[in-house]
């Protein structure tokens, strides 16, 4: 007996179905068996279906590149504005630089940006910031990579093994997904000569092993030539000069010098810095008073101790200021530890005080 089969219409869900119980007609199927096979191909189809769905409305996909990874070029200015004190010159450039590298689709290389400056200056935070405004999970996303020096690599006689276990990490990682952000926390503790392992990452190929690394972002912060941009800034405040008026030309030339020249440090004589693989080298100065207190207001907020910035009262603020140490010792200007110890100061203080 011949069957008219009915032209073929992709996702004729219906059409499929309607196939099965004419075959299990003719071929005198079971019904319990043509049930089973009825519900495979239910279960077929809705899968081979449900991945775009599962992707756009519940998992974190690489391949839905619009929706889960894109710069939120507006989130990532306030953020920047709002949050982040006395770094004018890390934060325009950290906005010109995502804003450049992620409107184009095939960038020359990947992003390589080194951030340098000492304690509490704010080089976690903006990089918390920047992975917040490209990926819809921040830093919990699975195409963020924390690496910290003192963690993960803590034996400098282990540089070989490290590097390939390095090397595994970002092969691995870009595999799955070319967009992926590799932050390397504590640069400066690195074992020297680590870091050479990533240079033919962030080279101008086209393809490393047949993956393309070029949409990659790497963020270096480090410790480095903290002490050479906490002098010059001093020096410039000594002079009467306002802090708005250091550029970036200032600082760049002094911050790759000091980097490449400090001894047991991770990018001592680094092929990342001989070879120019940085695409930028971005200083975070020393933090005055009044940037602290600003870190303080925020701090009180986040912990819920006050509702807004509107209703704090100075003199906890100044309060708070005062349990943080100063320099130089006569002028008390620049914060020894940034906003670092900040969230700890906030606690201990308002422990003293009734609930507000």
């Amino acid at each position: 007996m011949k069957i008219a089969m009915m032209p073929y219409r992709s996702n004729g869900v219906l059409w499929w179905l309607l196939q099965i119980l004419l075959v299990g007609s003719t071929t005198c199927l079971e019904p319990v068996s043509l049930l089973t096979a009825v519900g495979a191909g239910i279960s077929a189809t809705f899968l081979a279906a449900y991945n775009p769905v599962k992707c756009r409305f519940f998992a974190e996909c690489c391949i839905y590149a619009d929706r889960h990874i894109m710069l939120n070029e507006t989130a990532l200015k306030l953020s920047l504005d709002k949050h982040v004190y006395g770094q004018h010159l890390c934060k325009s450039a950290v906005i010109n630089h995502l804003r450049a590298y992620t409107r184009t689709n095939e960038p020359s290389k990947a992003l390589a940006m080194s951030f340098h400056g000492g304690t509490g200056t704010g080089k976690n935070f903006v990089s918390k910031i920047i992975a917040e405004s490209l990926y819809r999970k921040g830093m919990k996303s699975k195409f963020v990579h924390l690496i910290s020096a003192t963690k993960e690599f803590p034996h400098k006689e282990m540089v070989p093994l490290y590097k390939d276990k390095l090397k595994e990490l970002i092969e691995s990682s870009v595999t799955k997904c070319e967009r992926s952000l590799f932050i390397f926390d504590e640069v400066d503790k690195m074992p020297v000569g680590l870091l050479d392992i990533v240079k033919p990452y962030l080279d101008f190929y086209e393809e490393v092993g047949g993956v393309d690394y070029r949409k990659s972002i790497f963020i270096f912060l480090s410790n480095t030539a903290g002490q050479a941009i906490l002098t010059l800034t001093l020096d410039h405040w000594r002079e009467g000069r306002s802090r708005e008026d250091l550029t970036l030309v200032d600082m760049e030339k002094l911050v790759t010098k000091a980097a490449v020249n400090t001894k047991n440090s991770g990018l001592w004589h680094s092929d990342l810095l001989i070879s120019h693989m940085i695409s930028a080298h971005l200083p975070f100065l020393p933090m005055e008073r009044k940037h602290v207190r600003q870190c303080i207001k925020d701090s009180l907020v986040t912990k819920k101790y006050y509702r807004n910035h509107d209703n704090i009262d100075d003199r906890i603020v100044r309060e708070i200021a005062d349990q943080l140490p100063y320099f130089p010792e006569d002028e008390k200007i620049f914060s020894v530890t940034g906003c670092k110890r900040v969230p700890e100061k906030v606690d201990y203080v308002m422990a003293g005080y009734d609930i507000v």
